[in-house]
């Protein structure tokens, strides 16, 4: 198995990326968890993705897949990996297709979780996280027993500003307007599969092992 996942902000990939790992052990690579690993070890492309940052950049691509290339390398990658959070856009997508058929370790499947837009607005815009321990509720689908109060301590809930719908519907913007995109990408290459990421989680899942044809 080794799979993309795709998906809106709020689709649910990390929830499941996170079963496949448990149940079937296959490493899970987040660019981000990369970067900060990278960065606090002192690599050489860490102290480049560093420097980067440092000035308040986005890392360039070439590092990000250096990063990428050197964890392929590792002994726990042979019988797979779940990419998560990387590509963002089929530029990225066809260097991450140069540098995996280099390692002759290419892409099985791109896996997409697909949630309606309303849905996804409601996500991420009824979230409310708990001032003190840090619990979180949805006010449409998880809400606290009292509103606004934390059932776990008592303590008073707010909303993140990045959970503010003008926030939300900009970053599902350019979620459409770069990502998206990556569906296409992967449906021409014959390797695009698709769950719906509406429903309990591990209902999904089961669609999630059955579009994957794992047992």
């Amino acid at each position: 198995m080794r799979i993309v996942l795709l998906g809106a902000p709020g689709a649910g990939k990390g929830t499941q990326a996170k079963k496949l790992v448990e149940k079937y052990g296959i490493p899970q690579v987040s660019t981000g968890d990369l970067l900060r690993a990278a960065v606090a070890a002192g690599t050489p492309l860490g102290k480049e993705a560093k420097a980067v940052m440092d000035k308040g950049e986005l890392v360039p691509d070439s590092i990000v897949l250096g990063m990428m290339e050197e964890r392929m390398k590792q002994d726990d990658m042979e019988k797979g990996y779940i990419l998560d959070g990387f590509p963002r856009n089929t530029k990225q997508a066809e260097a991450l297709d140069a540098m995996l058929a280099k390692l002759n370790m290419p892409l099985t499947a791109a896996l997409s979780v697909d949630v309606p837009f309303e849905d996804l607005m409601k996500r991420l815009t009824g979230r409310r996280t708990c001032k003190s321990c840090g619990q979180m509720f949805n006010v449409y689908f998880s809400p606290s027993k009292a509103e606004g109060i934390c059932d776990k301590c008592g303590a008073a809930l707010f909303q993140r500003d990045d959970d503010k719908e003008e926030t939300i519907k900009k970053r599902l913007e350019v979620y459409s307007a770069s990502t998206a995109p990556l569906i296409d990408y992967y449906k021409g290459k014959g390797i695009l599969k698709s769950v719906s990421g509406t429903g309990s989680i591990d209902g999904i899942f089961g669609e999630v092992c059955a579009q994957l044809g794992l047992k």
